[in-house]
């Protein structure tokens, strides 16, 4: 197991599952042994206003806020986001933008949150067991067969070429 500590910045408006991404991604890292801290920030999210979480994981994580600047990973669940929250991202960085996943594709289009976590999940070293226990359960059973659709279409989706 790596010592270095992973920052993933996730963003969207509020109703897209933001947060709930966010909770499967920790959960998923937490399984797989490792300390996990996250933040949330919720602005006027009842209403579709920005909401961003902030994922930190690896050995020792003693601060849930990652540094402006400093995640490696930023998925935007919205594309009103990507320019409001860039420069969260480190160079080098890598940013899921929302139209990595074409919308036709998903099984519902609610489950983009969990479709873009898939293309996540090809650059973080976390068992495929880890996301699909944390799948499970932050869901419903009746929504588990659709999310394990939209995790796949991610994972067989291509990573986005790194931020220059």
């Amino acid at each position: 197991m790596s010592s270095r500590i992973v920052n993933v910045v996730l963003a969207g408006v509020g109703g897209q599952g933001v947060i709930k991404a966010s909770d499967i991604l920790a959960d998923a890292a937490f399984r797989a042994g490792r300390d996990v801290k996250k933040a949330e920030i919720h602005g006027m999210s009842q209403r579709g206003g920005s909401v961003t979480t902030d994922v930190r994981f690896g050995d020792e994580v003693l601060s849930p806020m990652i540094t402006p600047g400093e995640a490696d990973f930023l998925v935007v669940l919205d594309p009103s986001e990507i320019a409001v929250t860039r420069s969260l991202l480190r160079a080098g960085g890598l940013l899921v933008p929302p139209d990595a996943i074409e919308e036709a594709r998903l099984p519902n289009k609610k489950s983009l949150n969990v479709a873009l976590l898939g293309i996540l999940a090809r650059a973080l070293d976390l068992p495929e067991e880890a996301w699909r226990a944390a799948i499970h359960a932050a869901l419903p059973e009746r929504l588990h067969a659709l999310n394990e659709a939209a995790f796949r279409l991610g994972r067989e989706t291509a990573l986005p070429r790194p931020n220059p």
